[in-house]
C-alpha cells in the first residue's frame, strides 16, 4: 500500500515523521508524495498558534475531498488540543503525540476491521516514546530528538498541556542512534526537543552537557548543533563547554519572549532582562563570535507602545543576529488568554513589521562582521552552479561555483546579505 505523510510544526514533529516513514517502509509500505495518489495519508499536525490550528484542520478537510478512499491518520499537537472540534471531519485514525512510534501496529489492526480508531493518554504521565531515524534525506544534517515536553507553561503556550512533562532519551539510545547515523555518512546532528535544555533534568543523574561531552567523543562526528534552549537551562557547565569544546556549534537559539520587564512577568518567563543579559554577556565571552538568534512575540495583552519601544532597545542592546517575529495568538486554556486588554490584530501586524525591520538590519549587521575573514563551510547543496551550506556559527555561505556536498571547504566571505553571505574558496 501507498502512503503519505504531510508534516506541520516544529523540527519534532518533522523528526517523528521520517520515523514513521523509515518505520512504514521497513513494513513494505510504498511512500508517494503526492497524497492524491496514496492508499493511507498521515497528517502530522502542530497547534502552537490558531494560525497552525486552522493549517493543520485545512489540510484534513482537502485530503478528505481530494483522497475519499484512503486511510486517513491524523495526530500531532492540534489532535491533542482540538480532538473535539475534529470529531465531524471522518478521520479514520486520530491519536496525539503518543503512539507515533506503534504506527504499523495501528495500521495493520485498522486494515482488518476498519473500526474508527481514537486513542489519546493523560500527558502528564508518560514516559519518552523512545525513536530511533536511521538516515535522513539531508545527508549533511540530521535531527536527533533527545527530549520530549515541557514544564514551564507560560501563560502564552499551549505546548504543555499537548505534550506533557519533560521526559528524555537515555543517553545511552542517543549514543547508539547518533553513532548510526554518523555511520550512514551524517557529519552534524541536531539535538532537537520540546524544551530540548531540560534534557536529563527529571532523571538527576546527567544534563545535556554531559550529553555533549559523550557526543563529541564520536570521531567522526563534526558538528554538534542544539536546536534551541531557555536562558534558565544555560548553566556555567553548559557556557564552559561552549568555550573549550570545537565541535559544539557556536550559535545558540535562546528565545527571549520579550525585552519588557513588565511583559516578561505577565508571560510567566522565569528571569529578568538584567539576568538574560548577564548570561548573554557570559556567553559573548565564551564564543566571541557566536551567533544569537532569537524569538519574540509581539501583541501580549496590555502591550504598550513603550512596552515595545523597550522591547526593540534591548534586541539591540544583546545584538541578536536574527530575530523570529509571532504575533500574539490566543491559545484558549492558557492564562493570557483570559487576560484583559487583548490587542486587535491589526495592531499586532503594525508592531511586527516593525520588530522585523529591526530584524533585518541586525542580520545583516552581524553577516558583515565577517566579510573578508576565512570560515569553513559545509556543503550541504548543489545547484545551478552554486553550493550552499553553513558554518559552524550557523552563518548560510553562498559559493558560486559547483562543490562535493557533505564536505568542508574553507573560504573567504566576500558579500553579505540579510540572510546570507557571499564566498569564494580560499
Amino acid at each position: 500500500m501507498k502512503f503519505s505523510i504531510i508534516t506541520f510544526g516544529c523540527k519534532v514533529n518533522s523528526y517523528e515523521s521520517e520515523f514513521m516513514k523509515e518505520t512504514l517502509l521497513k513494513a513494505h509500505y510504498e511512500y508517494e508524495e503526492d497524497y492524491k495518489q496514496s492508499d493511507i495519508v498521515i497528517i502530522n499536525t502542530c497547534s502552537v498558534t490558531n494560525t497552525a490550528d486552522n493549517k493543520s484542520k485545512k489540510m484534513i478537510r482537502s485530503v478528505r475531498r481530494v483522497n475519499p478512499l484512503c486511510i486517513l491518520m491524523v495526530c500531532g499537537c492540534t489532535a491533542e488540543n482540538k480532538r473535539e472540534t475534529l470529531n465531524d471531519l471522518d478521520i479514520d485514525i486520530l491519536i496525539g503525540n503518543k503512539d507515533k512510534s506503534k504506527i504499523v501496529e495501528i495500521l495493520t489492526n485498522y486494515q482488518k476491521n476498519h473500526d474508527k480508531y481514537i486513542k489519546f493518554y493523560n500527558t502528564r504521565h508518560l514516559e519518552f516514546e523512545n525513536m530511533c531515524v536511521k538516515e535522513f534525506n539531508d545527508l549533511t544534517r540530521a535531527f536527533v530528538k533527545i527530549e520530549d515536553g515541557c514544564n514551564n507553561y507560560c501563560a502564552y503556550c499551549i505546548i504543555p498541556y499537548v505534550r506533557g512533562s519533560v521526559r528524555s532519551k537515555k543517553m545511552s539510545d542517543v549514543l547508539e542512534e547518533v553513532n548510526e547515523l554518523v555511520k550512514m555518512g551524517h557529519r552534524e546532528i541536531v539535538l532537537t526537543g520540546i524544551n530540548t535544555g531540560a534534557y536529563g533534568q527529571e532523571t538527576n543523574s546527567y544534563d545535556l552537557t554531559d550529553l555533549i561531552e559523550e557526543l563529541s567523543k564520536i570521531e567522526l562526528l563534526e558538528r554538534i548543533r542544539v536546536s534551541s534552549i531557555e536562558m534558565t537551562e544555560i548553566t556555567d557547565k553548559f557556557i564552559n563547554e561552549l568555550a573549550i569544546n570545537p565541535k559544539l556549534c557556536g550559535h545558540l537559539h535562546i528565545s527571549l519572549q520579550s525585552g519588557s520587564e513588565r511583559i516578561l512577568k505577565l508571560m510567566n518567563r522565569k528571569y529578568t532582562k538584567k539576568e538574560y543579559l548577564d548570561k548573554i554577556n557570559k556567553i559573548k565571552n565564551a564564543r566571541p563570535n557566536i551567533n544569537l538568534t532569537t524569538d519574540v512575540i509581539v501583541g501580549f495583552p496590555s502591550e504598550t507602545e513603550e512596552d515595545l519601544e523597550e522591547c526593540i532597545a534591548f534586541c539591540k542592546e544583546v545584538g541578536f543576529s536574527k530575530i523570529h517575529v509571532f504575533p500574539y495568538s490566543i491559545r484558549e486554556g492558557t492564562k493570557a488568554a483570559t487576560m484583559d486588554n487583548q490587542i486587535p490584530n491589526n495592531i499586532k501586524k503594525e508592531r511586527a513589521r516593525k520588530l522585523i525591520n529591526i530584524d533585518e538590519s541586525l542580520q545583516l549587521a552581524y553577516n558583515e562582521k565577517f566579510i573578508n575573514q576565512e570560515v569553513t563551510v559545509l556543503i550541504e547543496e548543489v545547484n545551478d552552479n552554486k553550493s550552499i551550506g553553513h558554518t559552524e556559527n550557523f552563518l548560510k555561505v553562498v559559493v558560486n561555483q559547483e562543490l562535493k556536498p557533505n564536505t568542508n571547504y574553507q573560504v573567504i566571505i566576500k558579500k553579505a546579505h540579510i540572510d546570507f553571505v557571499e564566498a569564494v574558496l580560499k
